[in-house]
């Protein structure tokens, strides 16, 4: 077998681990901060958020994606925390959508900002949007995002539409007790609007408890309500994007539904994705410990190169995160980050 330094040198070698899987995606976090404080992503007490000084600089950003791209990565999205918190994140959008190979830039954002930045962000190269909305009551979302405000979501929602995002997805994590029973209004919504409704299953990433399993609902429920209803779900080819999703339509919808379920029927045989946190560290997989600082290297793209292979190398072909649903053994340390710290 060739050694890993003279396989991460050839720029005509792909992003490809060990089981065949190719990475041409690169999750960009660029903040831990945000503006709420969703109870699945934070603790009550709140998160201590790094100095600024750790966050990644737009120049290493774009240094770490030029290495990317000459390996092929086409497709870049931007998270955090709340990306939309970060100064200047149109600069940035424009710095990356102009490096050779990139083909497309999405934004993950709960949209707080999004009607002001919209029109910019646009411009400056960003095709795509995921908006992350759990509820469309105000007191409720109130609760599940610790004291945010549902109206500014829904206007940076109209704004998406006003400057021609598409895909749009909404990202809706189920939460029993919480929003299970809002799931027939967003399947109406996917009716009359072409959007993409992402229902997603509540995930253990960075709980020391077993608290997480109280709100945890599979996403076969959202089947039961379309029965319900009335409803045939129809298969439908897959949104474009880079989602994980399983893609239904219903009876004469302008949008689409889509269910991610991570923990009942994992989705990692198909897994095209590398992460990249805001203090710089290469993540192979969202739910493990394993992580590669890149601060060191950048500069030298040899071995940015290298840092990238030896990510892939140790990624393994599973997150297991079924088996933290029935107190099963694991094979590898999970990760004790919470998603505002790696990226969503």
């Amino acid at each position: 077998m060739e050694p890993l330094s003279m396989a991460a040198g050839s720029n005509s070698r792909l992003l490809m681990d060990k089981f065949g899987r190719v990475h041409d995606y690169l999750r960009i976090s660029l903040t831990d901060r945000c503006n709420l404080r969703c109870v699945y992503c934070m603790p009550a007490e709140g998160m201590k958020f790094m100095e600024n000084e750790k966050h990644l600089t737009f120049d290493e950003i774009e240094a770490v994606v030029r290495v990317a791209a000459k390996l092929g990565v086409r497709r870049l999205r931007l998270t955090g925390g709340e990306p939309l918190v970060r100064p200047n994140v149109e600069e940035l959008v424009e710095r990356l959508s102009a490096i050779a190979g990139i083909e497309d830039i999405a934004l993950t954002t709960n949209a707080i900002f999004l009607a002001q930045k919209a029109d910019a962000l646009k411009k400056a190269g960003i095709t795509r949007v995921n908006i992350s909305l759990d509820s469309m009551k105000q007191e409720r979302f109130g609760k599940i995002t610790r004291g945010g405000d549902v109206k500014k979501v829904l206007a940076g929602l109209e704004a998406a539409f006003r400057v021609g995002f598409h895909p749009i997805k909404l990202n809706v994590v189920l939460m029993k007790g919480f929003n299970e029973d809002e799931v027939d209004d967003f399947l109406r919504m996917s009716i009359d609007r072409d959007i993409n409704i992402r229902f997603i299953e509540y995930m253990p990433i960075g709980h020391d408890d077993d608290g997480w399993r109280d709100l945890y609902l599979p996403l076969e429920y959202v089947k039961e309500r379309c029965e319900a209803l009335g409803l045939a779900p129809e298969s439908t080819e897959a949104v474009y994007g880079n989602g994980p999703a399983e893609y239904f339509k219903l009876p004469g919808a302008k949008g689409t539904i889509g269910l991610i379920h991570p923990v009942s029927d994992h989705f990692c045989e198909k897994c095209n994705r590398l992460r990249l946190t805001a203090d710089g560290n290469i993540k192979p997989c969202l739910f493990w410990q394993d992580e590669f600082n890149v601060r060191k290297y950048i500069g030298d793209d040899q071995a940015l190169e290298d840092l990238f292979f030896r990510a892939l190398d140790i990624k393994p072909e599973s997150h297991e995160m079924a088996k933290v649903l029935f107190q099963e053994e694991l094979s590898h340390e999970p990760t004790v980050r919470r998603m505002s710290q790696i990226g969503g």
